[in-house]
């Protein structure tokens, strides 16, 4: 969101009116869920996208019919037999997409685009809001609203009671991923990761482990003492922590003091027996509770038979995203 943002911050800047497509609703096995994006200009899809396939197609041709009616509004799709064949789906769905027509210097929308991406910059948590009421008009939202805070999650949500028809999506989160340990496998991790929107913090205490080189896409490489993780970063229940150390010792020594943290992901790469045998020296020599061990995932990543560090990079990768999205590991 923070590249559409600024694309659209620059072309309304440079006299373009635009058209901002967003899945608000979604049933079925649609193309994409709530959530989804584009941006849309004179030219067509300027980024982002609805998932492609028939429904992205008449979305275009839309919103250029509301580019030149100048006015903002929502279309139903339900997916025919024929759309089925086309997306490559085993069934049907339903879409429910709004189209926001921002029109060319909109200064309303320019200040917001300028807003969000100071925010960005302090980190934090951040929701766009698109009120639907008043032709998808936008607003930024903290947990610090105390109006919308109870609706405010990691999730797309719909609000509408009392009048309000609201559509709220986090688009930035202050929840880092903690990679505890530089080896391979966390080389290939940080980059995938980076690239699917998550701030990725590597520390070790290795020199040769924690070069900045070996990391594209980290916001920090951090070498350090990893018997006193507290000296060097702060993990709270937004966070995720992949712990890849090199040896059982340090893996143990990383979860005893990030799991009491409470993070929303914690995976640790090894076999099951391993873990079997973490978990007991966890339990008896640092008195974590069941409760709190039962936060581990290990072996970390969905199993995809994954062999190399770049293999099991992707499988970590996709376990994560699942994690974000709300599923179940």
């Amino acid at each position: 969101m923070r590249n559409m943002l600024k694309i659209m911050r620059s072309r309304l800047e440079q006299g373009e009116d635009l058209v901002l497509v967003t899945v608000i609703a979604s049933s079925g096995a649609t193309p994409r869920g709530a959530g989804a994006r584009m941006l849309v200009g004179r030219e067509g899809r300027l980024c982002g996208t609805i998932g492609g396939g028939a429904v992205e197609y008449r979305s275009q041709q839309i919103a250029w019919q509301v580019l030149r009616e100048k006015n903002s509004r929502g279309h139903d799709f339900s997916l025919t037999r024929d759309d089925v064949q086309n997306l490559g789906m085993i069934c049907g769905g339903a879409v429910t997409v709004y189209f926001h027509y921002i029109p060319a210097g909109d200064r309303e929308t320019l200040d917001l685009a300028r807003e969000a991406e100071r925010r960005f910059d302090r980190g934090g948590d951040l929701w766009l809001v698109s009120d639907l009421a008043q032709g998808g008009r936008l607003s930024l939202a903290t947990r610090e609203d105390p109006d919308l805070a109870p609706y405010l999650s990691r999730h797309p949500c719909r609000l509408e009671e009392n009048g309000r028809n609201l559509y709220l999506e986090q688009i930035h989160t202050s929840g880092k991923v903690y990679v505890f340990g530089g080896g391979h496998v966390a080389q290939e991790l940080v980059p995938v990761l980076a690239h699917v929107g998550f701030a990725c913090v590597v520390m070790d205490d290795r020199e040769e482990f924690t070069r900045p080189q070996l990391f594209p896409g980290a916001v920090q490489v951090i070498q350090g003492d990893l018997t006193k993780i507290a000296d060097y970063v702060t993990i709270g229940p937004e966070d995720y922590v992949c712990v890849m150390t090199r040896g059982h010792a340090f893996d143990t020594l990383v979860q005893a003091q990030v799991l009491p943290c409470r993070p929303c992901y914690c995976g640790v790469i090894g076999s099951r027996h391993k873990a079997a045998g973490v978990r007991k020296v966890l339990k008896e020599d640092y008195g974590l509770s069941d409760e709190i061990l039962d936060l581990v995932t290990t072996p970390i990543g969905l199993d995809i038979l994954a062999e190399t560090p770049a293999e099991i990079a992707i499988s970590i990768a996709g376990q994560m995203i699942c994690r974000r999205a709300g599923g179940t590991l």
